[in-house]
């Protein structure tokens, strides 16, 4: 009797131990003001990546753990998710972690950022709602800049070493920016968006922007080989850079080369 006892009490720890934890978490709105580079307290207050079992090889997802535990967003009415794709800590510490749910619907998918803070986990979701007609072309998920700076679907800038995410200025309030990132500054902190009518400019740190009327002629594919010989660079009184168109006939002094 003491031996099923002990085996049967065997099998339920043993049940538990396999058992996966979970915590639901519901999503807050980004603010604009968040600072994730959070310092973790101990070596075990980071954010780990599990590999979800599949037999699916070329779609490869990911639970994001806070130590034992699974972390599950809650978005309404979005259902709960706690399976996402391809996710990037956001600083060297290991504290925050920018996500793509992995769903099966074939539109870009949510992204959330799941962050430590004082021992508890948050997560924070990156969306803004978008009337465009062209949202469907130009909503593309995280789209490279640098090997730490990301554009997310046109609408934020995400730097994975000091966990920063910047809002970037709409050239319309309801809809993200209706055109292709086409260029940025040397610095990287201008982008520059080509849509129907112009080149839409940005800059994400200081929120400034130039909407530059130019003829569509100039934005066709076929004349971007141009591009350089059409606009140049300039600083505003900032020191803010912008592209402006460039004057055909200005002389070029030799230190512009320099």
């Amino acid at each position: 009797m003491k031996a099923t006892y002990l085996l049967l009490l065997s099998v339920f720890l043993f049940s538990c131990s396999q058992s996966k934890l979970e915590k639901t978490i519901t999503a807050k709105a980004f603010t604009g003001e968040e600072n994730f580079n959070t310092t973790r307290k101990g070596k075990k207050d980071i954010l780990t990546f599990s590999k979800v079992d599949s037999s699916n090889a070329q779609a490869i997802t990911y639970n994001v753990k806070y130590k034992d535990t699974v972390i599950a967003v809650k978005n309404d009415p979005k259902p709960v998710a706690s399976i996402f794709k391809q996710p990037r800590f956001l600083n060297t510490q290991k504290t925050a972690a920018i996500a793509q749910v992995a769903d099966s619907s074939g539109l870009v998918s949510p992204y959330y950022i799941i962050s430590l803070r004082n021992g508890q986990t948050e997560v924070t979701k990156l969306e803004r709602p978008s009337t465009g007609a062209n949202d469907s072309k130009i909503t593309k998920g995280l789209e490279e800049l640098s090997l730490s700076i990301f554009l997310l679907n046109n609408d934020y800038v995400v730097t994975i070493i000091n966990g920063r995410v910047y809002p970037v200025k709409r050239q319309n309030e309801a809809e993200r920016i209706q055109g292709r990132l086409i260029l940025y500054s040397s610095d990287k902190t201008t982008l520059v968006f080509a849509t129907k009518t112009s080149l839409y400019q940005t800059n994400y740190k200081t929120g400034e922007f130039v909407d530059l009327k130019v003829s569509e002629k100039l934005l066709l594919p076929e004349n971007m080989a141009n591009f350089n010989n059409n606009f140049t660079w300039y600083k505003n009184a900032k020191g803010t850079p912008f592209l402006k168109e460039s004057d055909p006939d200005r002389v070029v002094e030799l230190s512009e080369f320099k």
